[in-house]
């Protein structure tokens, strides 16, 4: 990347990038695999590295927290030397995604490559490339402004167990409160609508998942000695998964649509008007799907960013192995998934989803409802929130082009954080929604991380005059 005397922040990046991608590549060989209790001292290990790392960059404060039940997070802090200058979290993760179907792999995952611009590895996307970038940045900022401290105090919470669904989030959040106390967030595991058109995040939807079992007895039962003559659990329950839509995608549970706030005009015109080709985007992330489909009156985007979903994850029933056992299943399962917008309650949600399930319960059946934990909230800021406008004016200085807003359609502890720490949280990444994470040959464009170090470096800047004082996230 060119230097460019009219951003001190692009030529100082530039400077140092060779050392921060061999670093990142040492950073993606420990697999820290949160998940996988097998992989535990690994997270410790990405910890240390971590922690080794802002040492060396001197940041003066850095502490590893692993004092109760949650991974491994790592905290840091570089104040500023105005007393009075504003505080600013920023959130990322070093845990990573299992590296399942590891055959589908074109290399080792914990052994990356640099392939022209981009690195292949697992977690070189999601999430320590974006983490790593902001350590870039801050090391832009000094150099660039020829200052030994920030012009924020900056602080950052690098948690081990975002991939596990942040379990013990709040608990860090509770125990360390005092030394995360700030005023504004910046939430760095989000990424760019396409790499020509940069976008500011302001918001993901929330999740819940759980899974409905239908019980018709103790035992598969002989088909020609019982059929006809007692309830199916699985003919019960395809049934109940056939009514949780509507004939136009709509979702069946009673007041389900009741707390969705809708987007502004202003929002759906700036959807509107980003680059957006159905079939190529189906070839990229529809795993192979034909056509689209989906709520009336929505395009994919606002599908996907703005709208609730219930998806049916898995249906498990009977015998199926080769060939025929002709039974009666003794029990059925559907294991089902929410994405939330807001306002929505996953605990409200939960309460529609017992309701639904009593009321297509036939008789002779016995039904369960079981939920994995209590859900994450979704979130969302406005983008006229002046913390928005910074980042979109920094984001701008970085790529040299117009920056619009966009939403995540996936889920994250934004709500939490921001509910938790009582302050404003914006959005600021680097990365592609086709880097495949979560999946095999998970990539990062390094030119993006670059540019996103750059943008980084502007906005600590920036914050520094800017009003982000502690506003509504409506």
């Amino acid at each position: 990347m060119a230097g460019d005397s009219r951003h001190p922040e692009r030529a100082a990046v530039a400077a140092l990038s060779d050392s921060f991608v061999a670093g990142l590549l040492e950073w993606i060989r420990i697999p820290s695999i949160g998940v996988d209790p097998g992989h535990h001292g690994d997270v410790r290990r990405s910890a240390e590295w971590l922690a080794g790392r802002l040492r060396g960059d001197g940041w003066p404060e850095v502490e590893i927290w692993d004092d109760g039940p949650a991974l491994p997070a790592v905290f840091a802090c570089w104040p500023s030397d105005d007393p009075a200058a504003p505080v600013v979290l920023v959130y990322g993760h070093h845990d990573v995604q299992p590296v399942d179907p590891v055959e589908r792999w074109h290399h080792p995952p914990f052994e990356p490559v640099v392939r022209g611009e981009e690195i292949l590895g697992r977690g070189a996307s999601d999430d320590k490339g974006q983490v790593a970038m902001h350590l870039l940045g801050m090391k832009a900022h000094l150099a660039a402004t020829g200052q030994n401290a920030p012009s924020v105090t900056v602080k950052l919470f690098i948690e081990g167990e975002e991939e596990s669904g942040s379990p013990h989030l709040g608990k860090l959040l509770d125990d360390h409160g005092n030394a995360l106390a700030c005023d504004l967030v910046v939430f760095t595991d989000t990424s760019l609508h396409e790499r020509d058109a940069p976008t500011v995040n302001t918001g993901q939807r929330g999740v819940l998942g759980g899974e409905i079992m239908f019980f018709g007895g103790t035992d598969d039962v002989h088909s020609g000695r019982a059929g006809g003559a007692i309830p199916n659990p699985a003919t019960a329950l395809a049934k109940l998964v056939a009514a949780l839509h509507d004939d136009e995608g709509r979702i069946q549970l009673d007041g389900f649509y009741d707390d969705v706030r809708e987007p502004t005009a202003q929002e759906r015109a700036d959807y509107a008007a980003l680059p957006f080709d159905e079939r190529s985007w189906l070839a990229h992330n529809g795993g192979g799907a034909q056509a689209t489909h989906g709520e009336p009156g929505y395009s994919t985007l606002e599908r996907i960013w703005v709208r609730p979903t219930a998806e049916v994850n898995g249906l498990h029933s009977g015998y199926t192995g080769p060939g025929l056992k002709t039974i009666i299943p003794a029990s059925a399962t559907a294991k089902i998934s929410f994405r939330l917008v807001p306002d929505q309650d996953p605990a409200k949600v939960q309460e529609q989803l017992a309701e639904f399930v009593a009321r297509h319960t036939p008789a002779g059946i016995r039904a369960e409802v079981n939920f994995r934990g209590t859900g994450v909230p979704p979130y969302a800021i406005s983008p006229e929130h002046p913390a928005n406008a910074t980042v979109r004016e920094a984001l701008e200085l970085a790529f040299d082009q117009p920056v619009r807003f966009a939403r995540a359609g996936g889920s994250g502890p934004a709500a939490v954080l921001q509910a938790l720490l009582g302050v404003p949280l914006v959005y600021l990444g680097a990365t592609l929604p086709d880097d495949r994470v979560h999946a095999p040959n998970e990539r990062v464009v390094v030119p993006l991380l670059l540019k996103g170090a750059e943008a980084a470096a502007h906005l600590w800047r920036m914050l520094a005059r800017a009003d982000i004082a502690k506003r509504t996230t409506r």
